[in-house]
């Protein structure tokens, strides 16, 4: 993060922390579990696209990273697909790729021609990058155009993740695939990455939700991501 990225994020992480030791010592850690799911999610945002939270003020040094990474790839001949779970972060980037001049197409829930989306990326020599959100292109969707893959944020739902990250590995790839997965350092990113490693036996059998992971979090492991 930059200095002033890093800023903002310690002080809501430190709110967050504080503020849930107390709920947890008062309510338990049953009761507590929205409010560290909204504590999960307003600290990823700010570690991925922290524009949102702070009105554009903070610009995101994992974005800056991406859209260098994505012109390259492009400049290299390569068709891209980028996956990221906010539909803020689907707009920030496709305005970057724009400002740059680079083909692409965007697919979120609220896409109905996705049909004709895929049919476009997988035959357009100009369309060179395809944003997506995680959930969306995990929908059985078939992008073999594609031989470079980003995913933008990743999450504890590895089950998702992989699917979405699959539909460049589908029937008729003639190419090695790379997927690159962007991880702000020092912070929850990180921390949920290395949950996951000692955890992998939990966070192998949660495939529907982030609801449902949170359920295989204990008080020790609050402390850990936000202590």
């Amino acid at each position: 993060m930059s200095a002033e990225q890093r800023r903002f994020y310690d002080a809501r992480r430190r709110f967050y922390y504080e503020t849930l030791k107390r709920r947890i010592a008062e309510d338990g850690l049953n009761a507590s579990r929205f409010f560290i799911l909204e504590a999960l999610l307003e600290l990823r945002k700010i570690a991925t696209i922290p524009e949102e939270k702070s009105e554009g003020a903070i610009i995101s040094a994992k974005r800056e990273l991406l859209i260098e990474s994505v012109q390259d790839a492009v400049l290299n001949g390569h068709k891209v697909l980028v996956f990221t779970n906010f539909l803020a972060a689907v707009e920030l980037l496709s305005t970057d790729l724009a400002e740059r001049g680079i083909g692409h197409l965007t697919m979120t829930g609220a896409t109905h021609n996705r049909e004709s989306l895929v049919r476009q990326f997988q035959t357009r020599d100009d369309l060179k990058v395809f944003i997506l959100t995680l959930k969306t292109g995990g929908l059985g969707l078939n992008l073999t155009a594609a031989d470079t893959v980003f995913v933008f944020d990743p999450w504890w739902n590895i089950a998702a993740e992989s699917q979405a990250v699959d539909r460049a590995h589908r029937i008729g790839q003639d190419r090695t695939v790379f997927t690159y997965k962007l991880i702000t350092r020092d912070s929850v990113e990180e921390k949920i990455r290395q949950l996951q490693e000692r955890k992998q036996h939990l966070f192998d059998a949660v495939i529907s939700s982030d609801g449902l992971a949170l359920k295989s979090l204990t008080e020790a492991d609050v402390d850990d991501i936000l202590g």
